[in-house]
């Protein structure tokens, strides 16, 4: 039986099928105004000095983490690559990029499974990390951590070579707190970012995913996340996100290669032209709309490029940024203490069917259980349409503030023309 994507209930019950997914959802009535932070220990007032040391990822501990693969620095995002260990804090870097300590795929995979040997340049830089006492004492450092997880010798050159060529990043902002924070919930988002911090951010995210891409040849797709809060997965309550080189697609992507098949425009005639149809378009910039997304396990947010690229490297610095400036804005009106997840959906570099790219932004503010899993119907809390007034009227009050892009439009503002997509003309 085919059940329509969105259609709402005589008693307000709103029932959702994921368009690309197959997915489940109802909303009932009564559930979408509850607050959405999550719960937290009480504000904790900080020492002077320590809004700069409260996680491993920041500045006043860049050795806590792997050796730095690239980092970008000053008000003009100028890009730093392999800063030496005794380096490190002769400048402050704005974002900086380098290898997950515990990666979901690790280097060990790629050479069992794929005989997957290092470039190298590679090797070379590990060698020459190592031959630095700083950069020596780094690795041991780190090697020992490793070690003691596995509980299993590492042999140090060996243990160099994996921590900087390993194909799980992470890319960390400066700021964990605000610059003036006086309390440690202070916290910087993306939305806390300046729209033009956040598109440097995304910048360095896209070049960041084409390197990882170039460097494991056995990679299918680099996956490309975010988890802000130890709610939505978060290890540290700081800006970062991940990405991990895999060698397969995922059963989504594989899904939705298959539903390509059948219709090469799937995602403007089922996802853009049922958002004109619904009034769900959440905002619009040129190159890039938002939408109220249908079918979510939590609420969220779909952002489409609109450009004719699939792939986010081969999108323009123009049209990067225009997917960045609505990304910000959705964050901004998210709030700092909403967890989220923030998931981007591209095409597989070696997919012949056309597929845009998108980000998805999901609020993790419920928590599925003995119903979800036994129905596999899920419940969200927010219906499409609550959810766009929701964060429309929001996005009014932050444009008036100067907190987002002036490129973005709001709400009605947008029409059917900015849902149009590209991607397969």
């Amino acid at each position: 039986m085919s059940l329509p994507a969105l259609r709402r209930l005589a008693d307000g019950t709103v029932k959702q099928v994921g368009p690309l997914t197959g997915t489940r959802v109802w909303t009932v009535p009564g559930r979408a105004h509850r607050p959405l932070a999550a719960p937290r220990d009480a504000p904790r007032e900080l020492e002077p000095g320590e809004h700069t040391r409260l996680c491993a990822f920041c500045q006043d501990r860049y050795l806590e983490t792997t050796p730095e693969k690239a980092r970008l620095v000053g008000p003009d995002f100028t890009r730093v690559d392999r800063v030496p260990a005794r380096a490190l804090h002769e400048s402050v870097a704005e974002f900086r990029r380098f290898g997950n300590l515990f990666e979901i795929v690790s280097a060990e995979y790629w050479r069992t499974n794929h005989a997957f040997t290092l470039p190298d340049d590679v090797v070379a830089w590990a060698d020459q990390y190592l031959s630095d006492p700083a950069g020596r004492a780094h690795v041991q450092r780190l090697a020992a951590i490793r070690a003691a997880s596995s509980n299993a010798p590492v042999e140090l050159r060996a243990a160099a070579q994996d921590l900087v060529g390993g194909s799980h990043d992470v890319i960390v902002a400066r700021r964990h707190v605000r610059d003036d924070a006086t309390s440690d919930d202070d916290l910087v988002s993306s939305g806390m970012l300046t729209p033009d911090e956040h598109a440097a951010y995304m910048a360095f995210a896209v070049d960041s995913m084409r390197e990882i891409a170039a460097a494991q040849p056995y990679a299918a797709y680099v996956s490309v996340f975010q988890n802000w809060l130890r709610p939505a997965g978060a290890s540290f309550e700081h800006l970062h996100k991940q990405l991990v080189a895999i060698d397969e697609y995922g059963p989504q992507t594989e899904r939705e290669l298959a539903l390509l098949q059948i219709d090469r425009r799937l995602y403007q005639h089922a996802v853009a032209d049922l958002s004109v149809r619904e009034g769900l378009i959440v905002a619009a910039t040129d190159g890039a709309v938002a939408f109220a997304g249908v079918g979510h396990r939590y609420p969220a947010f779909e952002v489409y490029s609109t450009a004719p690229a699939n792939h986010p490297a081969d999108h323009s610095p123009r049209e990067q940024r225009a997917v960045s400036d609505l990304v910000h804005a959705l964050h901004a009106a998210t709030g700092v203490l909403v967890p989220t997840n923030e998931e981007w959906h591209y095409r597989p570099a070696p997919a012949a069917a056309p597929m845009p790219w998108r980000i998805v932004l999901k609020w993790r503010v419920s928590n599925p259980a003995g119903f979800e899993g036994g129905t596999k119907v899920y419940v969200n809390t927010i219906d499409p349409w609550t959810l766009r007034q929701r964060v429309v009227a929001e996005l009014h009050r932050l444009r008036a503030e100067d907190r987002i892009a002036v490129a973005v439009r709001i709400g009605d503002e947008c029409g059917p023309a900015d849902a149009r997509l590209h991607y397969a003309d």
